[in-house]
């Protein structure tokens, strides 16, 4: 093999090592973890934030975030390589050691607290263990495998980049972080039950009891209804906690009309015994948690 040949070869092979370490840390999940983080400082300052604790929260936040997310790969390696959703993450391909997954994760986890005490305050880093723990123990541990109910409760990890946002800037907590802590946790069935409608087969074969698996179609696009419209009631609720103004009011109003009608549109399909699109309330959920707290970040800056 030439020189040429052999340094490509180097550069391919860390080039892989790089992106299959990355991809541990779920970098899609985190994406969306972060945009529910730095329009809750907006909020929290009722301006714009100063940008070095924006920044400072941000590194700190994804750190945590892909922390929990590389613990949760370690964990669900096997349960993983039975899933066709899955079977391509570095653990089930070999790519990445177990041993070298499980050294990485707990680097994340200390480098994001020992970050986060340094650049924030004591309660920020707090939140940020604790968001790591529920991830991890709570719901990959305890529930993922044991009820349908696993991602209600279990998605209560994914509210704390709010409260962490929030933290940051005021060091304390208060109603508006908890409003939208409670948007998050109710947000997160509608989200996610559509996407274990999609994948029921693979999460049946892993054994995994997500709500997809255990209850017929029109039952989970029922939930999926009941969610979604607690979600928008709440998002409403913060109007008056938070002394929102028209940008935000509008906003809650027009996409949470759009997340409920793509809801119901779901459980018609289902009791209609049409094939249900559950991938169009997926994204949408995800377009309209984007957009509302876009919102959030938005409504502060400006004096209506």
């Amino acid at each position: 093999m030439s020189t040429m040949s052999q340094t490509t070869a180097v550069k391919r092979t860390i080039g892989s090592t790089v992106k299959a370490y990355v991809s541990l840390t779920k970098p899609r999940v985190m994406e969306l973890l972060l945009v529910s983080t730095v329009p809750v400082m907006f909020l929290a300052q009722g301006g714009m934030p100063d940008l070095w604790l924006v920044v400072a929260t941000v590194i700190g936040g994804a750190m945590s975030a892909g922390s929990a997310a590389s613990f949760n790969m370690y964990i669900d390696r096997d349960m993983d390589a039975q899933m066709h959703r899955t079977e391509n993450r570095p653990l089930v391909t070999g790519e990445i050691t177990p041993r070298a997954a499980l050294i990485f994760s707990w680097v994340l986890a200390v480098a994001s607290t020992v970050w986060l005490w340094l650049t924030t305050n004591w309660l920020t880093t707090a939140l940020s263990v604790a968001a790591i723990f529920f991830y991890v123990v709570i719901y990959t541990l305890i529930l993922k495998r044991r009820t349908e109910q696993n991602i209600i409760w279990g998605g209560i990890a994914g509210c704390f980049p709010v409260v962490i946002g929030w933290s940051a800037v005021t060091e304390d907590l208060a109603w508006p972080a908890i409003v939208l802590f409670a948007l998050v946790f109710l947000w997160t069935p509608a989200h996610y039950w559509p996407l274990s409608m999609k994948y029921r087969d693979d999460y049946s074969g892993a054994d995994v009891p997500m709500l997809g698996v255990t209850r017929n179609a029109s039952q989970v696009g029922l939930q999926v209804i009941l969610y979604a419209w607690a979600t928008v009631a709440c998002s409403l609720l913060l109007i008056p906690v938070a002394g929102m103004g028209l940008v935000y009011t509008a906003s809650a109003l027009v996409f949470g009309g759009w997340f409920i009608y793509e809801s119901h549109r779901l459980y018609d399909q289902a009791v209609r015994g049409s094939k249900p699109r559950p991938m169009r309330v997926f994204h949408a959920s995800i377009s309209y948690l984007t957009l509302i707290f876009l919102a959030v970040a938005i409504d502060p800056l400006l004096p209506f």
